[in-house]
């Protein structure tokens, strides 16, 4: 039974499944919208989510505490110069996962997940 299981394992370890959540983290910061795994995407989501709300501050502590979870710079300077205000009138929901197809070589379900800006 999966009663009170927070997570999706993603068929990897506690450390792949963070490394993968940071550079989707990275991309979609990048890119402002990604394809991938609706499971993925919708593991991704909350991460994501609960990494602009510790930006939103906009301190340094809150650029430190953004850069240790991103270990990448630019993602870092975007994320708090460039997206930060475009967030500025909500207080969650930062993405959108949206169904797109069925991959053809393993029929995994795929899923846009884009950034919303206001």
């Amino acid at each position: 039974m999966r009663h009170r299981v927070a997570h999706r394992k993603l068929g990897r370890t506690s450390s792949h499944r963070l490394a993968l959540l940071k550079n989707l983290s990275i991309s979609l910061i990048q890119y402002e919208k990604i394809e991938t795994t609706l499971p993925k995407a919708k593991e991704l989501k909350p991460y994501f989510d609960k990494l602009v709300t510790k930006a939103k501050k906009g301190d340094l502590n809150a650029h430190r505490a953004v850069f240790a979870l991103l270990q990448d710079k630019e993602s870092t300077k975007k994320l708090m110069n460039e997206l930060l205000p475009a967030f500025s009138s909500r207080t969650s929901g930062y993405t959108s996962i949206v169904k797109t197809r069925q991959r053809r070589g393993d029929a995994a379900e795929m899923a846009i997940l884009s950034i919303i800006r206001d």
